[in-house]
């Protein structure tokens, strides 16, 4: 009986906390779009030129978190602007990929693992105890041996393959979104830097591109 009130605790936790970033999002895009957008055209370069760099800025930010669809925020903004913000959007989507990578390669382990224990997360919190004093070979088979032994050593073996497919999967969010994806990425220890920046930059690039040309 502990144990599934522990689960439905995590649940809510997991819930609440999606949902208040979920609302933060449409707040944040109402505002632009009934304050800032009409106004545009009044407003001078220079001041354009901050509002853009700072739009850009909270969007590598918020698209870096774990759980917020970064990839539906960078869709709506070329469905706003088209091609022209297919750079933009694809600069800032690289961005916030690295930065939660990194972010993520820089959190101490106990950090971590004290955060995910918070959350109810207490097997995942003992696995990443577990594994910091691992070597990368010994890591990777213990992540294989997460799932069944053929399906396990086959994603370990194609990991970059199979992270880039999960980066374009339609309702990623469900599994954490592109930032939480780079995020485990980034703790796992399993994913070289410029591997990992090369898939990003293959990853992203497709709906931009298609933007582009249109």
């Amino acid at each position: 009986m502990r144990n599934i009130f522990g689960h439905i605790w995590t649940v809510r936790r997991v819930v609440v906390l999606y949902g208040a970033l979920v609302l933060c999002g449409w707040l944040i895009g109402e505002y632009l779009r009934n304050s800032v957008f009409p106004e545009m055209h009044t407003i001078s370069k220079p001041t354009m030129y901050n509002m853009v760099s700072g739009v850009f800025a909270i969007f590598v930010v918020v698209a870096a978190i774990p759980f917020v669809p970064g990839a539906e925020i960078g869709f709506a903004l070329l469905m706003l602007f088209g091609g022209k913000a297919s750079l933009l959007v694809y600069m800032g989507m690289v961005s916030a990929l690295m930065l939660s990578f990194l972010v993520a390669r820089l959190v101490p382990t106990p950090i971590l693992s004290n955060c995910l224990n918070w959350i109810g997360l207490k097997k995942a919190s003992g696995f990443v105890s577990k594994i910091d004093a691992l070597a990368p070979e010994e890591r990777l088979d213990q992540y294989a041996a997460l799932l069944p032994e053929p399906v396990g050593k086959l994603i370990v073996k194609n990991r970059y393959l199979v992270l880039a497919t999960a980066f374009n999967l339609p309702g990623n969010t469900l599994i954490g979104g592109g930032g939480g994806l780079a995020f485990m990425a980034g703790s796992s220890g399993l994913f070289g830097f410029w591997a990992y920046l090369a898939v990003v930059l293959c990853a992203v690039a497709p709906i931009p591109v298609l933007f582009l040309l249109m």
